[in-house]
């Protein structure tokens, strides 16, 4: 059964995710330089053995993530939605902006939380059209639908075919939304990230490896 552990390396957070069924170990590393490990081996040794040797590997992808080029918004005057800074005042923006309004002695906190809010409603509204418009098109089925704000992921599906997506997917370009929904979607069929999983994926998305290759910068894919 999968479980999960953290620890600290180079000062930056590493969670270690245990599963049993993986054949290998594998390292991501996010945009904020968490470090994410995927392993079938529960040995602390193991893991220290394995940070050790993809040090200089993990500082380069450090050094990658400083001098990649960031969108930053202004809290309160813009929003990042869907690729894209919009103002406050547009109209894709409206719900944020009411949010924002009934606030009462707005701090950054509150403000956070708003623009959380805002993403998460949005995602409901937009990520359930979009994963049962290619649930028919794969004629799948999934159990269940939930929402998260998640740290080192885009999105999951469990054996009980639960999907769970990540609600700051709603920053994403709309193309990276449909990867994410379908790679998902695919998990019903292969719960495992073989190449016929892969297959699966990019017969409903040709560009999927490209796609797969930009999201990959900074969140995992489960």
């Amino acid at each position: 059964m999968p479980t999960s552990s953290k620890r600290i390396f180079e000062g930056c957070e590493v969670e270690i995710l245990f599963n049993p069924r993986l054949k290998n170990s594998y390292i991501q590393i996010s945009a904020d330089n968490s470090i994410t490990i995927k392993t079938p081996y529960k040995s602390q040794s193991f893991i220290d053995s394995l940070l050790n040797e993809k040090k200089l590997w993990i500082k380069k992808q450090f050094e990658k993530n400083r001098l990649r080029p960031k969108k930053v918004v202004n809290l309160e005057d813009e929003v990042l939605l869907f690729g894209e800074i919009y103002s406050i005042d547009s109209s894709e923006a409206t719900l944020l902006r009411e949010k924002l309004q009934r606030l009462k002695n707005p701090d950054q906190q509150k403000i956070l939380k708003a623009y959380d809010a805002f993403y998460k409603e949005l995602a409901k509204i937009y990520l359930s059209d979009e994963i049962k418009k290619y649930a028919r098109i794969m004629d799948l089925s999934f159990s269940e639908l939930k929402f998260r704000k998640m740290r080192s992921r885009w999105g999951s599906c469990s054996s009980k075919r639960v999907i769970t997506l990540n609600s700051e997917l709603m920053k994403l370009p709309k193309e990276q939304i449909t990867y994410v929904v379908i790679h998902e979607l695919a998990h019903l069929v292969h719960m495992n990230h073989s190449k016929a999983f892969h297959n699966l994926v990019e017969s409903y998305l040709p560009n999927s490896k490209l796609i797969r290759k930009e999201l990959k910068i900074s969140r995992v894919l489960g």
